[in-house]
């Protein structure tokens, strides 16, 4: 039962922390809990002393700190409103003009999510020190240091605000949107692909194991490392999975094998079963070909006739070149061993010669008549012929080229 909820945490984890309404809980609750430390203080007999000492930091009317209270947390109420609004335009926007699967990266911008939780917070802030307001006599029991601080973080939304401004216009650009992606996508293959020489350890494929075969369709989405490479060493396994992580996998088809000394039970192979990942998520936090992926649909949906944008349709296409030239010198570790170095797991990853045609064939074949696509296809495949010492990817790469450069005298 330990390793379900532990599965089910891993499952959906990522689905909690990226989700726009994360962080703004998260700083919502931040801020109640200084609300209630501040009315501490202002309570306290210390907090009592320093308004008796100081007049200015007094409040006498227990109505002018209700005021400010109220006054404000309605003020931040309908800057929070117009700023969650800006935030689904641009949300529309891009969807419609890009793909849909632009969102997740939006969605899961860090900025924004701070702007709009430091705007609940300071709601949460107000109401809460709202009712703690009572009509009293004496000036020392108005909660006045919670009200000044309270004031402070009105005048700190409203300078938010004013660049919030700023950073939307300019995360509407569908250069920046690409950009993030790029920059998403190439983190995660840098750890995903951190060798500069071909790995000794080819894929290993068990004709004779043990097949074991999806329950349900779904994308395969990774694997808990640290506990699969701990079954295998308690059980004497060896294990290759058969899909590299973003595969859609039928019901009833074989996603890994098992070489082992003795027969796998059927309990041993339910826990195996709860180390594997499959959901529907398109992540780029899980894998890079998500993000070449959302790049190639923002460069198809940028030449569609509705659109009719190559110039965003270049940008996109610069970029996946770019994420290819740096796959093309790198290459993924594909064998996990455990504590003792016998090599346990074995990972199926994409390759070069795979991602290049699921790339750049898709965005050729939509925009092949573009005249500004042929001519940056034919110099960002020049530039990436050089970076590559492999001549299989060189040979890939000079069909292609020979391809685009046809296309081109066509038209000369």
């Amino acid at each position: 039962m330990t390793e379900k909820i532990r599965t089910y945490i891993r499952r959906y984890y990522t689905q909690v922390v990226t989700s726009i309404a994360f962080y703004p809980a998260v700083i919502a609750l931040v801020f109640l809990l200084i609300s209630y430390v501040m009315l501490n203080i202002d309570f306290s007999e210390y907090g009592k002393s320093v308004k008796s000492r100081w007049d200015f930091l007094t409040l006498k009317d227990a109505s002018t700190a209700r005021t400010i209270a109220a006054t404000i947390a309605a003020g931040i109420l309908s800057l929070t409103v117009f700023s969650f609004s800006m935030v689904m335009i641009l949300l529309n926007q891009a969807a419609s003009n890009m793909s849909n699967r632009v969102l997740d990266s939006m969605i899961g911008n860090r900025f924004q999510q701070w702007v709009l939780g430091f705007y609940i917070g300071t709601i949460v802030y107000a109401l809460f020190l709202l009712s703690t307001i009572r009509d009293i006599d004496s000036g020392v029991l108005v909660p006045a240091l919670s009200v000044y601080l309270l004031i402070l973080l009105t005048v700190v939304d409203i300078f938010l605000f004013i660049y919030f401004l700023h950073y939307i216009t300019q995360s509407v650009k569908y250069d920046t949107i690409i950009d993030r992606i790029h920059k998403q996508t190439r983190r995660r293959l840098e750890e995903l692909f951190p060798l500069e020489e071909i790995p000794k350890n080819a894929m290993l494929a068990f004709m004779d194991g043990y097949e074991v075969r999806a329950t349900a369709s779904g994308y395969y989405q990774g694997f808990n490392h640290k506990a699969l490479l701990r079954l295998c060493a308690q059980n004497h396994w060896q294990v290759a999975f058969l899909f590299p992580v973003s595969a859609y996998v039928l019901q009833g088809v074989p996603f890994l094998k098992v070489h082992a000394p003795k027969s796998v039970t059927k309990e041993q192979e339910k826990e195996l079963r709860l180390l594997v990942e499959f959901y529907r998520s398109e992540s780029i936090q899980i894998s890079a070909y998500y993000g070449y992926r959302q790049l190639v649909e923002v460069a198809l949906k940028a030449l569609s006739p509705g659109v009719n944008d190559p110039g965003t349709a270049v940008l996109s296409l610069q970029a996946v070149v770019d994420l290819l030239a740096f796959q093309v010198g790198h290459y993924p570790i594909q064998t996990l061993p455990d504590a003792d170095g016998d090599a346990r797991v074995f990972i199926k990853e994409k390759h070069f010669e795979e991602i290049f045609e699921e790339t750049l064939l898709p965005i050729w074949d939509y925009g092949h008549e573009d005249r500004i696509l042929q001519l940056e296809m034919e110099r960002l495949l020049r530039q990436l012929q050089s970076q590559t010492a492999s001549q299989e990817n060189i040979a890939c790469i000079q069909a292609f080229l020979a391809q685009v450069q046809q296309k081109i005298g066509e038209r000369t």
